[in-house]
This record gives structure tokens, C-alpha cells and sequence, in this order.
């Protein structure tokens, strides 16, 4: 199946203060980690940034595509509208730029149930991680009038088309400690990240 990959890295890291995907954690800045993560798993990389982002420069990514938000200030659904537009493939990996753990193998799982889904996303109890989802592009005609009407709330588009959850039970076959859905918001989440990656985190982590 072809897929591409879409990161989101149009955040406006308010609780941090500063823009997160020059941080590094390890050895390469963040939105570097999330693209070597992901590069492999589709036919084309897309970064989507607000208007007049900044990003750190890519190293050795043929088929990037940097865009900007099509509806700016819009949030992560405007985003993800963005990147589903700008896309080539029908099914698409979209991330947030601010993951270090990702977890190839289960991206990979996620991307092999896509194929009868128009949305793929992973669920732990009441808390769906939209930011780490396979969408196809049927979810566009909801997406389109959702931002129009300033219903911003990705969490409403569940409903409106054919979503397949990942439950916990499955996600702890790839990732028993949920490290993919460790996102960077503080200087605690920052520090932490850090910690770990000193650490043994025994997740099949990129």
C-alpha cells in the first residue's frame, strides 16, 4: 500500500516558549527524529508549518515537502487538512513533530489495518491519540466544513467517518510503555525525554 507520511510541525509551543523541533533529544533535534522514524514507511515525506515557520534544516531526506498551513490558526485539524491536501497517496502517516519514542512497528501495524478504515488511531482507555493516526483522504470532505465551522475538535471527526481504534491490548504488543505517545510540552517533558533516551526503554523505538 502507498502512504505517505505527514508531520505536523505547526505547534505553537506555548507552554514551552520557544519553537520545540530545534530541541534535540539524543543526538538529532526533534522534527530530525520524527523524519528518520518515518521516512522509510511511505512514499513521500510532507512537514506542515504555520505561515512564515522557521524549521531546522533536513538532512538526507530526498522527498520532503515542506507546506504551510492552508487555514492558518486552525490547529492540528487545520494541519491535518493541510497535509491530506498537499499529499499524493490516499492513505497517509500523520505524526506531531514533538514524538521521540515512535515506534516502528507499530506505525507499521497501524498502516496494515488502514486499508478498510478511513482513520486509524490508537485509543488508551478515554484518550485517543489523533496526532498518531493513519487518514485517508475521504476524511477530507468532513475536515473541510468542520474548519469552516470552527469546530476545531479533531476528536469529532471519529464520528463522521469510518475509524478503526487501536486498543491497548494490541498497542502493548509493539509498545508495552506507551513511549510513542510521549509528547514534548514543558521543560519537564523535555528533560525527561533526555533521561530516557540515556536509559534502557525496552521499546522497539526508530
Amino acid at each position: 500500500m502507498e502512504v505517505s507520511c505527514i508531520i505536523l510541525a505547526g505547534g505553537k509551543s506555548l507552554r514551552l516558549g520557544y519553537d520545540k523541533v530545534f530541541e534535540t533529544v539524543g543526538e538529532q533535534n526533534l522534527l530530525q527524529q520524527v523524519i528518520s522514524c518515518t521516512e522509510t514507511l511511505g512514499s513521500e515525506m510532507i512537514i506542515v508549518t504555520a505561515n512564515e515557520q522557521t524549521i531546522p534544516e533536513i538532512r538526507d531526506c530526498s522527498k520532503l515537502n515542506v507546506v504551510a498551513d492552508v487555514y492558518p490558526g486552525k490547529g492540528p485539524l487545520g494541519g491535518i487538512y493541510t497535509g491530506l491536501v498537499a499529499s499524493t497517496s490516499f492513505y497517509n502517516l500523520i505524526v506531531a513533530s514533538d514524538m521521540p519514542f515512535l515506534n516502528h512497528s507499530l506505525l507499521r501495524y497501524m498502516i496494515r489495518l488502514s486499508a478498510d478504515f478511513d482513520l486509524v488511531v490508537p485509543r488508551v482507555g478515554s484518550l485517543v491519540e489523533p496526532l498518531h493516526a493513519v487518514y485517508s483522504k475521504n476524511c477530507l470532505t468532513q475536515i473541510e466544513p468542520m474548519i469552516k465551522q470552527d469546530r476545531l475538535s479533531v476528536n469529532q471527526l471519529f464520528r463522521l467517518v469510518k475509524t478503526r481504534c487501536i486498543e491497548v491490548k494490541e498497542i502493548e504488543k509493539f509498545d508495552p510503555y506507551h513511549l510513542s505517545f510521549f509528547n514534548i510540552n514543558t521543560e519537564t517533558d523535555l528533560a525527561r525525554a533526555r533521561k530516557l533516551v540515556k536509559g534502557d526503554m525496552s521499546n522497539d523505538k526508530c
